[in-house]
């Protein structure tokens, strides 16, 4: 990417940590419970429109989640064993999502970053092939490439 497509965007952090992959745009939100194999990482909910993909190792690009609070725990779940993503942007805040990662790092020791991204940031994230996420205390920075 050359001139403002590659230029870092700043972010909120809601978990720390770093983490870098392929990004994956989730078209509609995902309920993790029942909608999530952990011990996969692929999307089970056969009425996603993303239904069958993987979410291993991928930097999850999502506007928001989408309930149950049990979603917490499999996606806890999922960082642990390293089929869940690496990273997740957001375009909204989500207690569950940001619950489960807490959760993996806490408990597990393992780290998925999550970070709050602006909406007019979004047309970039959701273009992006790549993505870096460093988020710490002070705030959050999101690379492309």
């Amino acid at each position: 990417m050359t001139g403002s497509a590659a230029m870092p965007i700043a972010a909120i952090t809601l978990v720390s940590g770093k983490a870098d992959g392929p990004a994956f745009v989730l078209k509609e939100p995902l309920s993790f419970w029942g909608g999530l194999d952990a011990a996969t990482g692929e999307i089970t909910d056969r009425w996603h429109p993303q239904s069958g993909a993987i979410l291993a190792d991928r930097i999850l690009v999502m506007e928001s989640g989408r309930g149950s609070s049990s979603g917490s725990s499999v996606l806890a779940e999922a960082i642990r064993r390293g089929t869940g993503p690496t990273g997740i942007v957001m375009l909204t805040r989500d207690a569950i999502v940001t619950v489960g990662a807490m959760v993996a790092v806490e408990l597990y020791g393992v780290s998925c970053p999550v970070v709050l991204a602006a909406a007019g940031d979004w047309p970039r994230l959701v273009a992006a092939e790549r993505l870096t996420l460093e988020a710490g205390s002070e705030g959050a920075v999101i690379g492309f490439g």
